[in-house]
């Protein structure tokens, strides 16, 4: 991810019902996301009762859950999170692509925003760089989301 994120008008987050589907695994550093993400979502003004979290055992459920969401609750807009930190083996790298993937397919195929929200690291430190840290990563997902829900309604 760059680190000059792109700056977003104001937007009303009021008329959206946002869903979040997180990932348990690295737990802490994706409460940590989901917090900005909510604190994000609430000062644009979405309401508590329009925001629905969903809690997932790692990053690669994070597809289902988002499909499974988008079809039963109908969200204007999902958020993925989850954190993947690269390990002794290529593991995560297969994680991070195969969730990418998932998620422009869902997103497609629900005809509905998806933000993929998963923070893929090198090491530790790079993570909580990003979750926990001074790059608040929680927050530019919320705002994209936001973005996108508005782009939504408008095309």
């Amino acid at each position: 991810m760059s680190r000059q994120p792109p700056v977003f008008p104001a937007i009303s987050g009021a008329p959206f019902k946002v869903g979040i589907v997180a990932a348990r695994y690295n737990e802490r550093l994706v409460d940590a996301l989901i917090a900005q993400a909510v604190a994000a979502l609430r000062a644009a003004g979405v309401r508590e009762k329009n925001l629905i979290l969903v809690r997932v055992p790692g990053s690669n459920e994070i597809p289902v859950a988002v499909q499974l969401l988008a079809a039963r609750r109908r969200p204007d807009v999902v958020v993925a999170l989850g954190v993947l930190i690269r390990g002794d083996t290529i593991h995560y790298g297969l994680i991070a692509e195969a969730v990418a993937h998932a998620l422009q397919r869902v997103a497609l195929g629900a005809r509905r925003p998806v933000i993929n929200g998963v923070v893929v690291a090198e090491n530790e430190a790079q993570a909580r760089a990003r979750c926990l840290g001074k790059i608040n990563r929680g927050a530019e997902f919320a705002r994209a989301a936001l973005a996108m829900a508005a782009l939504a309604k408008t095309v």
